[in-house]
Parts: structure tokens; C-alpha cells; sequence
């Protein structure tokens, strides 16, 4: 069985070379790319990929349907079909349109990788998250030790988020100069910080309670004072490994070296959130908590729209869509609230609703 082609390996980095530079995406998404396309190549046997007909689309297809997770042994989820099938699609669209391949490949010929379309609607439901609330966020604080300084670190790291609503990856990179306590802002440089698609804005505390800000407040002035930290240091320091007395390498301590990625960060959560008897929720999950929030005391669009900015979303549509979708039982709640007001909303209320719906749809 062959395990590559030579010709097929060159059009593959001019792709990835496309997807990078041409469509500015992140490593890990090429990554995705590239997996999937590998998987339908072992299939094919390393088949030239100009030789591509649409009958070998509709047989991967069939392959990819019946193929069960390595790990628990159960089918694929339909979502793991649809993205690799998806990825194929962009693929063989893209190979189209390249010189020794436009003659033999149509760009319909990548439609054959469509699923039907009730599992593309099974794949792509949105379906219920599981987020924590405000008061669930305070009690894992609540329980978390704080002896030792890379204990405080841990707690600091979970105010900070609930505070901020920043990504794992840009807390990894926070240096002390991006915080202003007094005027309670973070400045997310993307310069110097990770954060998503290099933007780079600025947020304010989101107001979560003054125990929360407390939490945090005292971190930095830990960092500052006993540990000396000046502006160019990390935030949150990774945690300095050393060789202990019983021969074992352990934690010795904080580093003054950032973290390389935000793995450390998920596995504080986990940890915060057992301890405290909760499921798990990883850093990403705060900010649909706050979203939450927002939706419930923001009094008008003005302030949902700061609220929006605030999360560094340029849309406050990304804000709706994408992190506040209105939890099962609060729906209940607010069905049933509903009865009790059978006048419902003003003419006045209604209109101003309607503009902001249509304002957001012509910026989609």
C-alpha cells in the first residue's frame, strides 16, 4: 500500500500555504485541514488527486459513515463527519481552479461531499451548553486554597477570567503593564497578547461583585510586593519545576516564564471546579456567563453594546448569536413571567427591537 504521492504532497503545501496566508488561518486550523485530507488519501490509496472523479466523493462518504471513534468505539458524531467532509469540500473546490487540475476536476465536483442534509442539520444544531452562573464561579473561589503562591495564582487565574472574560490563550500572555487596577481596565494588546484574530482592544471589570475585584486585587499586589514583579513579568508566572527531596520533580514555586499555551489554565479550572463539587467548565465557558449576565442587566442597547465590545466581540450580533442563547430553565421563567404582563411589550418597545434586529442583520 503506497503512503504518499509525491505530486499529491506539492499541492498540498501550496493549499496549506493558501489557507495560512491567503485566508489567514491559525496553525491548528490548517492542521484540521490537513488531517482530513489525509484521511481521504489513505482511503483512495494515495490516489493522484487529479485523477478525482465524483464517484470516489460519494465512496468516501459511505467509508466515513460506517468508521466508529478509536477511543469509545461508538460511530462518529455526525459532527466529526461533517467537518472532515466539509474540509474535503473547500479541498477539491480550491483544486479546481489550480493549473493541471482546472482541466479535470469541475467546482461542482466538490458539491459530492455535501451530507444529506438532515445530518448537516444534525450536525450543526446548536444545542444547550452547560454554564456556570455568577454565584457558582464565587463558591469555586470560595473553596479554593490559597497557602502557597502558586495556590493564590490558581484562585487569582479564575477571578481574573470571571472579571475579564478573557480567552485562556490571552490570560497565558498577560504581562502586569496590560493591567490598570485603579482604573479597573486590561489592555489586550495583540502585540504582546494572544488574543483571538490579533485584535486588540481594551476591556473594563465586568461587574461581577468587589470580592471578586478583591481577589484579583490582591494578586497583584502579591506579585508586586513579595514577589517583586515588575511590568515585563507575566501575570500569571507558570509554575517552576524542580527535583524534590524524595527524588520526584514537582512544583517549586513560580517561574518568572509565561506559559507556552493555555493547558495549564484549562487544567486550574477542572480541578477549582471538582474541588468545589461542580461539573467542569473550562475558561471559555465564563464568557457565556457573562453574556448571560449581560442579557439580564444591560437596560438598554447602548449598554449591551459596550457589554458586547467589552468581550471584544466587534458585533454585538456575535454577542446574541454566539454567547447568548437563553438557558432552558430561564427560558421557562421568562415564558411564565409572561402571563403576568398580558399587555406585553409598548408599540414604541416593539419598534426600537425591530430596528436593532434589522441593524444587526445588515452588518452580518
Amino acid at each position: 500500500m503506497r503512503k504518499h504521492h509525491p505530486k499529491n504532497e506539492r499541492i498540498k503545501r501550496r493549499y496549506f500555504d493558501y489557507l495560512k496566508e491567503a485566508k489567514r488561518m491559525d496553525v491548528s486550523s490548517v492542521d484540521i485541514a490537513a488531517a482530513a485530507i489525509s484521511g481521504f488519501e489513505r482511503w483512495s490509496n494515495h490516489r493522484d488527486f487529479a485523477s478525482f472523479h465524483i464517484e470516489l466523493a460519494k465512496g468516501f462518504k459511505a467509508f466515513i459513515a460506517k468508521q466508529r471513534n478509536d477511543k469509545t468505539g461508538k460511530p462518529l458524531a455526525k459532527a466529526t463527519i461533517h467537518s472532515r467532509l466539509m474540509q474535503l469540500k473547500n479541498f477539491v473546490h480550491w483544486l479546481a481552479g489550480q493549473p493541471g487540475y482546472r482541466s479535470r476536476i469541475a467546482y461542482a465536483d466538490s458539491d459530492y461531499f455535501n451530507p444529506s442534509a438532515n445530518d448537516s442539520r444534525i450536525a450543526t444544531a446548536r444545542r444547550e451548553k452547560r454554564v456556570p452562573t455568577v454565584e457558582q464561579v464565587k463558591l469555586v473561589l470560595s473553596k479554593m486554597p490559597v497557602g502557597s503562591d502558586v495556590e493564590k495564582r490558581d484562585r487569582a487565574i479564575v477571578a481574573f477570567t470571571l472579571l475579564t472574560g478573557a480567552r485562556d490563550s490571552a490570560i497565558a500572555s498577560f504581562k502586569l503593564k496590560h493591567i490598570e487596577l485603579l482604573e479597573r481596565r486590561v489592555d489586550q494588546d495583540a502585540r504582546e497578547v494572544r488574543t483571538k484574530n490579533r485584535k486588540t482592544f481594551t476591556t473594563v471589570f465586568f461587574p461581577v461583585g468587589d470580592e471578586v475585584e478583591a481577589i484579583f486585587a490582591d494578586w497583584m499586589g502579591h506579585l508586586k510586593s513579595a514577589l517583586l514583579f515588575g511590568p515585563d513579568d507575566p501575570l500569571f508566572p507558570a509554575t517552576k519545576v524542580a527535583l524534590s527531596n524524595s527524588g520526584l520533580f514537582g512544583a517549586a514555586g513560580l517561574s518568572r516564564e509565561h506559559w507556552k499555551d493555555a493547558g495549564a489554565i484549562r487544567r486550574i479550572f477542572k480541578s477549582a471546579f471538582e474541588a468545589a463539587g461542580l461539573p467542569y467548565s473550562n475558561p471559555h465557558c465564563l464568557r457565556d456567563t457573562l453574556a448571560a449576565l449581560g442579557m439580564r442587566i444591560c437596560p438598554n442597547t447602548e449598554a449591551m453594546k459596550a457589554w458586547s465590545q467589552n468581550l471584544g466581540h466587534e458585533s454585538m450580533l456575535t454577542t446574541l448569536s454566539s454567547y447568548g442563547m437563553v438557558a432552558t430553565n430561564r427560558q421557562a421563567e421568562i415564558i411564565a413571567a409572561l402571563k403576568d404582563e398580558p399587555e406585553g411589550r409598548t408599540g414604541n418597545e416593539i419598534e426600537q427591537i425591530a430596528a436593532l434586529v434589522e441593524s444587526l442583520r445588515k452588518r452580518a
